[in-house]
């Protein structure tokens, strides 16, 4: 009886109680209809929960069970609003997140009363300054990628994937509108060079992923002549072929058929309203060796551009296999980007985004020692991508070694994201992760652009004064001993203590044991061009 009066029930009873009372009167009083209506659908409302089976909290608890699923479903709004701490991160932190919105807005920029920091933290980072700071006149700090006369003046802070279909068409445009007006480069994502990253009119980098969009047959092959006219057009300024992504490495992808637009067809080379699929691997190669080819190839059809891989890293010897191939093969990647594990995504199972790849700093080291180990690095440059958002984020990854940085969310916090995580629904609120029309009509191109273009200025600025303080005149002088991390309350490191570099062409040099990352050092003799995996019952 409790339970019918006040309890679970009370809903189903109270709007049956009133429906049937209200329409009782409404013979006599016809101006109770409108209190009938109401009660009456509410009731139906409460008996159809009462009566399904498919949720229990919907059944015990007949349209009260309903307020639960709707707290529920604003629950991020509310924690963000309301909740959450400044520095909270999931992912960027409400601090981060003012840092960006401000800076695009030619804001603020500055903190008063002292840090907000954990100084004694365990792994807090900092970066040693000098007592003769240096003075740079220009902060558009550049890094030469590829050799030749297209050769590309890269520079230091960029656009990472942003994919015509996972971001809206106002959104790609207003990117690389800002890419144009700063001189920075802004990556396609798998998706293709679109028509909208081409009315922005600024620098591209082409992703090429495992399903070829803009450049494959109608099997979903790679095309030759495609790819060739594309590649050739000015804007595109290099290539990146994509092996794995941070946020879901080794996973591919799909986008279901009710996705599919005619303009994304379109541009990716696949047909209307079917599922277009994103194979895990790709068919062009299968080995070290193939994979060198398959750059040349690349390189001689876009008439020489810089050509490289964008890889999360996974198993050492992967990696490793390739930069021994390129020593014996002597043909090498102009370029490799590391895409760390907190890389982000429209979309991905949690497994990938908790715990699969190597995180961003690890793979960086890994990366950077190999190359030196080999004598490789002089000639493969190394871009850096994964949660990356501030100028400091910046130097630090420089110190790590990175030559530039690639940053895709703060961009999109610079166009008005707000952090909902809702890009896998296609309702973002702000109508930059989504292709319903009425959403994104509420971006004003020419406004957003303005903003992306002052977040990437007043950073880089920021970067300046950082590089000033610490006595460098660009971010490639920075190294290891740059950087100080805590390692407890009463242990700090220089990171060139925590990760020794390794020394130049010493992977080359007979007899002698490689010491600065155990991963170089079991498998340099393991691997060969003829596969990715160690040879077999060496290990």
């Amino acid at each position: 009886m409790n339970e019918i009066i006040w309890g679970r029930y009370s809903l189903l009873v109270y709007t049956a109680i009133v429906s049937l009372f209200s329409l009782t009167l409404s013979i006599y009083i016809k101006g109770f209809l409108i209190v009938f209506v109401p009660s009456f659908l509410l009731f139906l409302i409460s008996l159809k929960d009462f009566l399904q089976k498919k949720r229990s909290i919907l059944s015990n608890f007949p349209l009260l069970g309903r307020f639960r699923f709707f707290l529920e479903s604003i629950r991020p709004e509310l924690r963000q609003y309301y909740w959450e701490s400044d520095d909270d991160e999931v992912p960027y932190s409400r601090n981060q997140r003012t840092m960006v919105y401000e800076r695009s807005k030619n804001e603020g920029g500055v903190r008063p009363f002292g840090s907000l920091e954990k100084f004694y933290e365990n792994d807090f980072v900092w970066l040693n300054h000098s007592i003769s700071p240096s003075h740079i006149k220009n902060n558009d700090f550049r890094v030469k990628v590829g050799s030749g006369k297209n050769q590309y003046q890269m520079s230091v802070l960029n656009i990472s994937g942003t994919s015509f279909g996972a971001i809206s068409p106002p959104a790609i445009t207003s990117l690389n509108k800002a890419a144009k007006m700063g001189g920075f480069a802004h990556n396609t994502g798998e998706g293709s060079l679109s028509p909208y990253h081409e009315d922005g009119g600024g620098d591209s980098i082409w992703q090429i992923s495992t399903g070829y969009f803009g450049c494959r047959d109608k099997k979903g092959n790679f095309c030759p002549k495609s790819f060739s006219e594309k590649a050739k057009k000015n804007q595109v300024k290099m290539i990146e072929i994509k092996l794995s992504q941070g946020a879901k490495p080794g996973h591919g992808g799909m986008l279901l058929a009710p996705k599919v637009t005619e303009e994304i067809a379109q541009t990716r080379g696949i047909e209307v309203g079917k599922d277009c699929i994103s194979p895990a691997k790709h068919k062009e190669f299968s080995s070290p060796l193939q994979l060198l080819k398959f750059v040349e190839k690349l390189r001689k059809l876009s008439g020489g551009k810089p050509v490289g891989i964008k890889l999360c890293i996974g198993h050492p010897w992967e990696l490793i296999s390739i930069v021994k191939t390129m020593v014996n093969e002597k043909k090498y990647i102009d370029f490799i980007t590391v895409d760390g594990a907190e890389g982000g995504t429209g979309a991905a199972p949690a497994e990938f985004t908790d715990h699969l790849g190597c995180p961003l700093k690890d793979a960086l080291i890994f990366v950077d020692n190999a190359l030196i180990g080999a004598n490789l690095r002089d000639k493969v440059k190394i871009g850096a991508s994964g949660k990356i958002v501030s100028a400091f984020d910046i130097a630090h990854m420089c110190a790590l070694g990175a030559d530039w940085v690639n940053m895709a969310r703060p961009f999109m916090f610079s166009i008005g994201c707000i952090q909902c995580r809702s890009c896998h629904t296609g309702e973002c609120p702000t109508g930059i992760a989504t292709m319903d029309p009425m959403r994104y009509r509420a971006i004003d191109i020419d406004d957003r652009s303005n903003r992306a273009f002052n977040f990437h200025k007043n950073t880089l600025f920021v970067l300046k004064e950082l590089l000033e303080s610490v006595g460098v005149n660009h971010p490639t002088e920075l190294n290891r001993r740059h950087i100080v991390r805590r390692l407890s309350e009463s242990e700090i490191r220089l990171a060139d203590q925590i990760y020794p570099k390794a020394e130049k062409g010493e992977l080359l040099k007979k007899g002698k044991k490689i010491i600065a990352d155990p991963r170089i050092d079991v498998y340099w003799n393991k691997v060969n061009s003829k596969s990715f995996n160690y040879i077999p019952g060496s290990i």
